[in-house]
């Protein structure tokens, strides 16, 4: 499929235009940071695109004013009493200077317990918290795919996950590959659920049309509730780095 992208200034806010094969022109407002992104017919001019944000720009602000009003999570130091998100609920860190390698754990209903070496920095500490998440999130996936891989009637030829600024997921339909945010760890399940049903439609259809709504509707009736959940669950703070 040819595509061609542009980026474009708007009535002062930052636009990614991506014109390829389409019928109709689609303008998307992405969480966490409140992305525009606009697909577009090839056919479609600058001046056309330009006339189509501009009718949404108040539509498009509200979207961005609802991202910036979520709740964040402070930079954080990794240290005893810190407050750290796992499948949508909050943690206090516990830091215990021990010997060995780093571990992680839930030691109990209110506490992650990181088992450190002492005089460990803080990157150190990020970097085991880190594999942790990936470890748990990993294990997440396996029983959510043999769910609802035979639903959607499609199979990913793999999934990975990694750290991404502007999405919860992404798919390459060509290769079969879906991409999670590693962020997802931190909320609830059914907001996984929901993003590994997304990817696994895209499978089916590219973008997001009326058959692509379509059919997440008739897999998962109760998408948009889970979408807006996530999108109102804590976001992490630019700062910490992975």
């Amino acid at each position: 499929m040819n595509t061609e992208r542009v980026s474009l200034e708007i009535g002062g806010i930052d636009v990614e235009v991506v014109r390829k094969e389409i019928k109709n022109l689609h303008v998307g407002v992405y969480p966490p940071s409140g992305r525009v992104r606009v697909a577009a017919p090839l056919h479609l001019d600058e001046d056309a695109v330009r006339l189509a944000v501009v009718s949404r720009l108040g539509w498009i602000r509200n979207k961005q004013k609802a991202f910036s009003g979520q709740d964040r999570q402070s930079v954080r130091e990794m240290t005893s009493g810190e407050s750290h998100y796992f499948q949508g609920r909050r943690y206090l860190l516990d830091v215990v200077e021990t010997a060995g390698a780093p571990t992680v754990r839930l030691r109990s209903k209110k506490t992650i317990e990181l088992r450190v070496p002492s005089e460990s920095s803080r990157t150190a500490r990020v970097a085991a918290l880190n594999r942790w998440y990936r470890q748990e999130l990993r294990a997440l996936i396996a029983p959510l795919l043999a769910k609802w891989e035979p639903k959607v009637g499609r199979a990913a030829a793999e999934v990975r996950i990694r750290r991404m600024r502007t999405r919860w997921g992404s798919c390459n339909p060509d290769a079969g590959r879906i991409w999670l945010n590693l962020e997802l760890i931190k909320k609830p399940v059914v907001c996984v659920e929901y993003v590994l049903v997304h990817e696994l439609v895209h499978l089916h259809e590219r973008h997001h049309t009326e058959k692509f709504r379509e059919r997440m509707e008739a897999l998962m009736p109760g998408w948009r509730l889970y979408r807006d959940e996530l999108n109102r669950a804590p976001l992490a703070h630019e700062d910490w780095k992975y």
